[in-house]
């Protein structure tokens, strides 16, 4: 009986361990503010936390996103299945200046939703009739994907005295 247990343990606990590994391979994003949604005695509340993140490959970009974190017993160690629910919004807050080639449809964010199956990614492409850029975000699971999703757009503009106005349309392989 002492065995079956401590078996399931370590295997816990090595799940657990692999998740934030993989985790702690992206670049944290900058945590903004939270802010509880329900009460719960004994256990930490549900919350909407606000995060920020900067466009690796387009310098000048910034994307803020919504996500509910869940709380209880499940939340408070990590283990708990977040919900798909993510709002966007990516704004140009300095000249743009592309850094590097990409592709349609390239990650710029990613995150787990889940100790195993569930991932949030931002991802980025260009309207090359536009000049805009745009970033949509998404959750996808091993077997099932979910159909929600968040889209915001940036459009290249010039900032201050900047007089050329990168295409983004260049920076797309």
């Amino acid at each position: 009986m002492i065995g079956k247990w401590k078996i399931r343990a370590c295997a816990a606990f090595l799940a657990a361990s692999t998740a934030t590994a993989a985790y702690a391979d992206s670049t944290d994003p900058d945590l903004i503010f939270r802010k509880s949604t329900t009460f719960k005695l004994l256990t930490p509340n549900d919350k909407l936390a606000v995060y920020g993140i900067d466009d690796p490959l387009v310098a000048g970009v910034a994307c803020h996103y919504t996500v509910p974190e869940k709380g209880g017993l499940l939340g408070a160690f990590g283990l708990a299945e977040q919900t798909s629910d993510i709002s966007l919004a990516c704004r140009q807050y300095a000249p743009i200046k592309f850094l590097g080639k990409g592709s349609q449809g390239d990650v710029v964010f990613s995150e787990r939703r889940s100790l195993f199956f569930k991932k949030m990614q931002i991802v980025r492409g260009c309207d090359v009739k536009r000049n805009i850029l745009v970033y949509m975000t998404y959750s996808d699971k091993l077997v099932d994907g979910s159909p929600k999703n968040s889209t915001s757009t940036v459009p290249v503009q010039p900032w201050g005295s900047q007089t050329d106005i990168p295409k983004c349309g260049d920076f797309i392989k």
